[in-house]
């Protein structure tokens, strides 16, 4: 099969021809059809986060159908089902988080794209059991993005509970498809982008938000939360400053630069920072549930396979126009729908 390769971190991807994996015990070895491209992959490859597999195919905004099925599978899934792969892989089911329903902070956990082979190359395997039936109103395409994006931003904004006035700090891919979801069940919604970026936030004023402006600025009234999806840690004082009492930062990413000291004045009146590491697979049963009764819309720049180093060039300049979704099958069999 067809794969991109990364060998070593800040060196392109390679295009090799390599054997076809076979599904284990509880795998599902699954035809890729698309896999969306995430700033975690960025991440990976420009050497951002520790200790990568290596050599590694990246990837982890996978959809796919299933050619083969390993030992001790649910007989929820069937050959010839589309499925959903996303960044949390497997966790082992027995540590205290795992007990306790944070299986997304467990020790051992494996991460697609990652610690694992992903989705930039024509076939793949997948613990069955991390695996999502995906809703059938989004083609192959359409739905990749909410792998990533969708899902993670979804746990973030979850974490802001019934916060009536939402501020989102950049609005890239997750911000886009949670701001939807935001105006969907009412709530009161402000973006900050760059500074001076008035395409931006003129086209998130049409999308239904109250107010947009730039980073450095203030918004009219005081949040109840805010959630930064930008990895740019001087966001966070930035934020608390624009918080009401009692509120919430939800820092969305998985890499941040570092946070700015700040004065103990802009965290007091019960102010509260927090983070998001990965996701539960009930955070993706939600999701997936929810996505297609507001409906989500996602916006979708698409590259061969072979072009997996385009569309990271293109990611890291901030020159796509959607989110970069490799088409990673063959033309006569990826079954890319719509």
């Amino acid at each position: 099969m067809r794969a991109m390769v990364l060998d070593k971190p800040r060196q392109p991807l390679q295009l090799r021809d390599i054997e076809k994996p076979r599904p284990a015990k509880s795998q599902l070895l699954v035809r890729i059809a698309t896999c969306a491209v995430c700033r975690t992959d960025l991440h990976v490859v420009d050497g951002e986060l520790p200790d990568p597999k290596l050599p590694l195919i990246p990837g982890h905004q996978i959809v796919g159908y299933v050619e083969e099925i390993g030992p001790d599978i649910p007989s929820s899934f069937a050959i010839g089902d589309r499925v959903g792969i996303p960044w949390l892989a497997w966790t082992d089911g027995e540590c205290v988080y795992c007990r306790s329903n944070r299986e997304n902070l467990c020790d051992r956990a494996r991460f697609t794209g990652y610690t694992i082979d992903g989705g930039y190359a024509e076939f793949g395997v997948a613990d069955a059991r991390f695996c999502f039936h995906l809703p059938d109103r989004y083609d192959d395409v359409e739905v990749a993005p909410l792998l990533c994006a969708g899902l993670i931003g979804y746990r973030s904004y979850r974490k802001t509970g019934d916060a009536r006035r939402l501020g989102l700090y950049g609005f890239g891919n997750a911000a886009h498809l949670i701001a939807q979801i935001a105006l969907y069940e009412g709530r009161d919604l402000f973006v900050f982008t760059r500074p001076g970026d008035m395409e931006t936030q003129q086209s998130v004023k049409t999308l239904g938000a109250r107010w947009a402006g730039g980073s450095d600025e203030m918004p009219p009234e005081k949040l109840d939360a805010a959630i930064i999806f930008a990895s740019v840690g001087p966001l966070v004082p930035a934020a608390l400053r624009a918080l009401a009492k009692g509120g919430i930062v939800v820092c969305g990413g998985i890499h941040m630069s570092d946070i700015p000291s700040f004065p103990y004045a802009d965290l007091w009146e019960e102010r509260t920072i927090t983070s998001v590491a990965n996701l539960t697979r009930r955070d993706g049963e939600e999701f997936f549930a929810i996505a297609p009764r507001v409906p989500i819309k996602t916006k979708t720049e698409t590259f061969p396979l072979e072009q997996a180093n385009t569309a990271l060039d293109r990611f890291r300049a901030g020159k796509l126009s959607g989110t970069a979704v490799l088409i990673t099958g063959r033309k006569d069999n990826h079954g890319l729908r719509g």
